[in-house]
Order: C-alpha cells, then sequence, then structure tokens
C-alpha cells in the first residue's frame, strides 16, 4: 500500500509508483517471534551468572578465613594509599611493552622471512632463523631474564647499558619474537602459489612479489594471534620486576613490605586487568569482523 509520499510523488510526477514494501503478517510474527527469543536468552543468561556469582561470593565470604583474607588483602586505606606508586609502576610496564612490541614485530618479521626464503644459497639464512626460533622458544622465560640481567651487565659490553630495565627487555624480545616468527612464517605459508606465480608473471621481483603480494595477505591473517601475543606481552612485562626494576608488580612488593598487606598486589593485579581486557576485547571484535570466527559454525 502506497503511504502519502508515494502517493504525493505519483500526483507530482503523473507516473504511477511502486507501493512502499511492508512486511507480511507473517514476516511481522517471525520478527517478534526473533525478540522474545532474543530477550528469553538475555533474562536466562542474566539469571544463571547471577547464580554463579553468588554461589561463588558466598563460597568466598563464609570461608572460615574469609575476615583476615578481607584485612590483609581488600584494606580500602591500603588500596589507596599504595596505588600512586602502583600506577607510576605500571606507566613503565606500558612503555616497555610498546617499545618491546616494536622491536618484537620487527626482528620475528625478519627471521620468518628468512625461514622461508627458498633455493640452497639461502640455506645459511633458514638454518640461522631455525637455531634462533628453536633456543629462545625452548629457554623459558623467566630463566632467559635472570641469565641475561644478570649475566648481561656482567659482559661490559660496549656501547651497551647495563641497567637491568635494558637487558630485561632484550629478554622479552629475544622470547617473544621467537614465537611471533613462526606466526609470521604460517601467515606467510598460507598465501597461495597462485599468488606468487601470478606476481611473478606479472615481473616484479623476488622482493617486490614479498613486499607488495605476500605480506600483506600474510599480515592480515596473522594480525588477530599477534594481538593475543600483544596481550600476553603486557602481562609478561610484570617479570622484569625480578631483575630489581620498579614496576607495577615492584612498587606493590615495596608497598607490601612496610606492613605485610597484600592490598598492594591486588591493586596491581586490577591495573593489569583494565588494560588487557579491552586490549582482549579488541582482539575478538578484530577477529570477528575479519571472519575468524562462525565461518566454521558454532559448536
Amino acid at each position: 500500500m502506497a503511504g502519502p509520499a508515494g502517493r504525493t510523488g505519483a500526483v507530482l510526477s503523473g507516473q504511477p509508483t511502486a507501493p512502499a514494501w511492508e512486511p507480511s503478517a507473517v514476516q511481522r510474527e517471525r520478527d517478534a517471534f526473533r525478540r522474545r527469543r532474543t530477550l528469553r536468552s538475555a533474562l536466562v543468561a542474566f539469571a544463571s551468572t547471577t547464580v554463579l556469582l553468588g554461589l561463588a561470593g558466598w563460597a568466598v565470604v563464609s570461608s572460615p578465613g574469609w575476615e583476615r583474607v578481607q584485612e590483609t588483602y581488600f584494606d580500602w586505606d591500603k588500596a589507596v594509599d599504595s596505588f600512586p606508586a602502583v600506577l607510576d609502576g605500571l606507566w613503565l610496564n606500558i612503555r616497555v611493552m610498546l617499545i618491546c612490541a616494536v622491536l618484537i614485530l620487527l626482528l620475528s618479521l625478519t627471521i620468518a622471512v628468512m625461514r622461508t626464503v627458498r633455493g640452497p644459497v639461502a640455506f645459511p639464512l633458514r638454518l640461522l632463523g631455525t637455531v634462533y626460533v628453536d633456543v629462545f622458544r625452548g629457554l623459558p622465560l623467566l630463566l632467559l631474564l635472570f641469565l641475561l640481567g644478570f649475566g648481561g651487565p656482567a659482559l661490559d659490553l660496549a656501547g651497551l647499558p647495563r641497567s637491568a630495565l635494558f637487558w630485561g627487555c632484550a629478554a622479552l624480545v629475544l622470547s617473544y619474537s621467537a614465537y611471533v616468527a613462526e606466526v609470521f612464517r604460517a601467515g606467510i605459508e598460507s598465501v597461495h602459489p597462485s599468488q606468487r606465480l601470478a606476481g611473478r608473471a606479472l615481473g616484479l621481483s623476488y622482493a617486490q612479489n614479498l613486499r607488495l603480494v605476500v605480506l600483506p595477505q600474510a599480515w592480515r591473517r596473522v594480525l588477530p594471534p599477534l594481538m593475543n601475543d600483544l596481550v600476553s606481552l603486557q602481562k609478561d612485562s610484570g617479570l622484569i620486576a625480578v631483575l630489581g626494576v620498579v614496576d607495577a608488580i615492584q612498587a606493590a612488593r615495596i608497598e607490601t613490605a612496610k606492613d605485610f598487606n597484600y592490598t598492594p598486589y591486588v591493586v596491581a593485579g586490577f591495573l593489569f586487568i583494565c588494560l588487557t581486557i579491552p586490549m582482549a576485547r579488541a582482539t575478538d571484535w578484530f577477529a570477528r569482523k575479519q571472519g575468524f570466527h562462525g565461518a566454521g559454525g558454532m559448536l
């Protein structure tokens, strides 16, 4: 049925116009059914979540040692007093994460390209890349921090600082670049050979083919797992505290040592979560946008 606007347009132009589309009664019934199902699902999810959290909270609060835990870990005055020091330490964690992330991307991409170069001439590059990944992926990060944090300054290398912060960042870069290099390599090798052949058929050199054809496609495919690695790096940046660097965790440890009240650790954990959750949600959002979820159906 044409509305007032359609009739007016028909009168002004003198030509008959198609009636405005309106959903049928069956379609309106379907839409109403979907809205009821969505509302019902939301209410069930809210109720089940409330019950689960209520049971968990009741189990914690009713435990025999809850009053002592509350006094030791959830002291509001202690949290307020320690918050500035922990927040200042967290700013160091953020700077470490950002600087290390850039270095990790550059180093890991170089290693991934070295491992994917073909031809017998490039065998030393492939061997070097494989040894690098095997060694630094096999060493636990905490052990690497101890080795470089205490052994690196002892080398007294010319041109390199002796600070624990520098060697702690070096350990993070070496360890994470081994993992991220494998992510990049998987993305590069996932590009179909026809794409490479098409680029070579157009007259592109190997470097041009890699830069203009392969890497843009590989980058798009590996971006979600790279963001997951970034979230993990943000958490592991707190491990440099074992070298004495005053980051958020070390600042919490110093505040705790004053009166053996562990509330600063809770404050540090809360601040880390405030950073991690938005990054994790951004990763999920990007993965859904790129079609990485749902392509195989929901289980």
